[in-house]
């Protein structure tokens, strides 16, 4: 015990040898309170600056909460790494997230997680913070659990998913919380109830009904569903009728008789919810008996209707045997086709008409020009501008379009191919097809109109978006690609060509196959008149079949090549086919049997279908109707997809392997990353410290992370290709002697 009036050491001191004598506390200790004690090593994580110190400072990037502030013995601790293996599950326009504890907890136990919703625009390349409608459960912030449920999203919506780990000194820290981010796109949701019905009419046997599409369609209506029943026999007994259009007429129904009447709509996601139960009615006393009088002009009109039509057939007949005997075919004939044949739509080349403007009357409505209202140039065409804008339509409700214009000063000619292609896609009606909605002719500027892809080409689509999508998603992308081909292949539509074939995809990830204004397959170099076409198109090489190249031989099986392409695109993000190779040397290449390798993490199923749709012999290549069932086994055999292609598998050769891009040639780490396309993370490496290429190669997917590199794909980009850094290191490193 300390005498009474004895004296003691103050903090920051402690009794030397001689009793009388204190000492301050060297650096590195420390003593917090007045008495005999020693000094104390300073906690883990936290220092001094000089002697005599009454308490540990933290160190950079280490705290202690308020409430441990009296502890001064306890460690400093950090904030905790960010989450690790997000998963996301998208359900439609909802979505279940679940995570993994961060590798580190920053030395605490008090771990919570916070969870940021983003909405992200593609146009803009902007996201921000998701309004209050979006419903995160149990909550979005102070999360002990390692999962959530997502409600109330928007569909056809890009979405960032930002989640935080946090403890109790996170609010120390200057910095925002550690996360992991996860990209999500929501599905195509099926379209909202149809509002209301009205009765428009009816009889002793039928009621003419009609109602407004639903508010949010969340795509194209396909067709509209029609339930009916006798009121107070239930729906066990209810009938179905459908309809294109937003009105029907029902036949059949009993005299002064009350029916229910919902009516529910459909998309390509299936159908929506039915509207409210309608009561109608019919009327109690049948239709009125036409007397003779009045059915006597029905009669004379119906007898002079059948006389024409006996002698036009007569004199089609004549005109087709006077054709066929000069041992010319008849283009009549050729129009007639797509009705002669049963139960089959085929498709008529528009040249074939003598006056283009005929076959632009039987394929394409006209638009009034008052309906359309241009927004704004969003490219240009061969022809003219294409131009973003919206169609509001007598009846309709107002919908985005994309507009084709004609330039001023055109010829006839011009005008001629410009309308052609609305002479083309009007012959189509198929989910996956792009739908025109008519042309503007009697007016200028001449346009065509059709429905508008948000997402635009499909190939820039994936380049923005390296790495966001599951193998899933993108075989069902290729599934829509390969229903719209299949559809035009039934029609027996081959473009000559291929230069003006595009594909397309809409903010469902549904692809589609368009005619419409498209450059994608242009040749790089317009001064090259080797591969053109007999019409003057120029072949798309990379894209193009050995035997269309060399014979101008288009077919179907063509086709089927040229989608082989395209699946190589789509699996390697947009990558573009054959790379830098020059056009005469992949003609060369593809002639030795030389053939694209699979990209990288490609199912090995995936790239044997490629290799199946670049066989020489067009003959043995599949068809589109076996690429669609092939897709569909996959897509429900999902198992399947797991087993990945080596780079050398089949019959792929290293002449096509793509480059490994030599580390020795590239003077920065952000040449380096340009060479990879990965420039965007120039300034995330810098501000990070990693400027040598040494330190790049040490580099690790937590490094990665670390710095800002979140998305999966780009992770296995960059780590690949510093794989490929570090064995031209060792292969260069000098051998000892």
């Amino acid at each position: 015990m300390v005498p009474v009036g004895a004296c003691t050491c103050a903090a920051g001191f402690e009794p030397a040898m001689k009793d009388t004598e204190c000492l301050a506390c060297s650096p590195g200790t420390f003593k917090s309170r007045q008495g005999d004690g020693l000094c104390s090593p300073c906690p883990p994580n936290s220092r001094t600056s000089s002697g005599s110190a009454t308490v540990c400072t933290c160190r950079n990037g280490y705290f202690r909460a308020d409430s441990d502030s009296a502890l001064r013995w306890l460690a400093a601790v950090t904030v905790p790494s960010s989450p690790r293996n997000v998963i996301s599950n998208v359900n439609e326009t909802s979505l279940i997230l679940e995570w993994s504890e961060p590798r580190d907890s920053g030395g605490r136990d008090d771990l919570l997680y916070n969870v940021i919703c983003k909405k992200c625009s593609v146009e803009q390349g902007l996201c921000t913070r998701c309004d209050d409608n979006v419903a995160i459960s149990p909550r979005h912030l102070g999360l002990t659990e390692k999962r959530v449920y997502v409600t109330n999203l928007q569909a056809h919506t890009q979405y960032s998913f930002e989640i935080q780990a946090v403890n109790g000194v996170s609010s120390k820290s200057p910095y925002t919380p550690h996360f992991s981010a996860v990209n999500i796109t929501t599905n195509q949701a099926a379209p909202s109830a149809v509002p209301t019905v009205h009765l428009m009419g009816a009889t002793a046997s039928t009621m003419s009904l009609s109602w407004l599409p639903p508010d949010r369609p969340n795509g194209i209506i396909l067709d509209y569903e029609i339930k009916y029943h006798e009121k107070g026999h239930g729906e066990a007994i209810a009938h179905t009728v459908t309809s294109q259009r937003s009105a029907t007429r029902i036949e059949g129904l009993k005299p002064g008789t009350p029916y229910v009447v919902q009516v529910r709509a459909r998309t390509v996601a299936g159908y929506g919810r039915y509207s409210s139960s309608s009561d109608f009615s019919t009327n109690l006393q049948s239709d009125p008996e036409k007397n003779i009088q009045e059915q006597l002009p029905l009669i004379v009109g119906s007898a002079t209707a059948g006389l024409v039509f006996i002698i036009a057939v007569v004199v089609i007949a004549i005109v087709c045997l006077r054709k066929q005997r000069n041992g010319s075919e008849s283009e009549y004939t050729e129009k007639l086709q797509q009705y002669i044949t049963p139960g089959m739509k085929v498709y008529i080349d528009p040249f074939t008409y003598e006056d283009p403007n005929e076959a632009i009357r039987e394929f394409a409505k006209e638009i009034d020009i008052s309906c359309v209202k241009i927004e704004e140039v969003i490219g240009a065409g061969e022809f003219g501008e294409v131009c973003r804008g919206r169609l509001k339509l007598p009846g309709r409700r107002e919908i985005i379009v994309a507009i084709k214009t004609l330039k001023v000063g055109y010829t006839e000619r011009q005008r001629r191919d410009f309308l052609s292609e609305a002479s083309i896609m009007g012959q189509f009606d198929h989910p996956n097809i792009i739908h025109l909605e008519g042309v503007v002719t009697k007016s200028r500027p001449v346009m065509i109109v059709t429905e508008f892809m948000e997402n635009g080409a499909l190939d820039s689509f994936l380049r923005l978006n390296d790495g966001q999508f599951t193998v899933i998603q993108l075989v069902g992308m290729l599934r829509g690609i390969a229903a719209g081909m299949k559809y035009l292949s039934d029609a027996n539509y081959v473009h000559r060509d291929l230069a003006a074939r595009n594909i397309l995809v809409n903010s469902n990830l549904v692809c589609k196959v368009s005619d419409f204004g498209l450059s994608r397959f242009l040749e790089d170099d317009p001064t090259d008149p080797t591969y053109t076409s007999s019409l003057g198109g120029k072949i798309p090489i990379r894209w193009t079949a050995p035997e269309a190249i060399a014979y101008r031989k288009f077919t179907s099986a063509s086709d089927v090549w040229s989608y082989g392409i395209v699946m190589w695109e789509v699996m390697s993000y947009g990558e573009r086919p054959y790379w830098d190779m020059s056009n005469q040397d992949v003609i060369n290449a593809v002639e030795q049997d030389y053939r694209l390798p699979p990209p990288m993490d490609c199912p090995t199923a995936l790239h044997q279908l490629m290799l199946d749709c670049w066989v020489k012999d067009r003959n043995l290549r599949p068809k589109f109707a076996q690429i669609v069932n092939t897709l569909d086994k996959l897509i429900r055999n999902a198992a399947s997809l797991k087993v990945i292609s080596s780079v050398h598998s089949g019959v792929s050769q290293p002449l096509l392997d793509r480059c490994v891009p030599d580390y020795t040639t590239f003077t920065t780490v952000g040449d380096w990353l340009d060479a990879i396309k990965m420039s965007r993370y120039k300034e995330n490496f810098l501000n990070a410290g990693f400027a040598s290429f040494d330190l790049v190669a040490q580099m690790t997917a937590e490094d990665l992370l670390r710095i800002g590199v979140t998305l999966a794909g780009h992770q296995k980009k960059i780590l690949s290709s510093i794989q490929d850094m570090r064995l031209q290191m060792n292969q260069t490193l000098p051998v000892q002697v």
